[in-house]
């Protein structure tokens, strides 16, 4: 159930950072999924360094810093991956 609720999650927040981001992202659906995962992963590692691991009922702090995350995550990573496409495509 793990790697489910990291996939889901993944998803939501790539999503969320992809609709943040002004301009249009050209990454496909599951590299935005990876991003988000790892955006989540980097926010909990902030959050935790921090001291705001966990709190009383909903953490709204460690959500906070997992999408932050999320989005500096996708915004580089599209940048790379437009930079890795755009190179293919002056090949051919």
């Amino acid at each position: 159930m793990g790697w489910l609720w990291a996939i889901i999650v993944g998803f939501v927040l790539g999503l969320i950072a992809k609709a943040i981001i002004p301009g249009k992202q050209h990454s496909p659906l599951w590299l935005t999924t990876i991003f988000g995962m790892l955006g989540a992963i980097a926010g909990n590692a902030i959050a935790r360094a921090v001291g705001v691991e966990s709190t009383p009922g909903i953490d709204w702090s460690r959500h906070a810093f997992q999408l932050i995350a999320a989005i500096i995550i996708v915004a580089l990573g599209d940048t790379l991956f437009m930079a890795t496409l755009g190179k293919r495509k002056q090949r051919a």
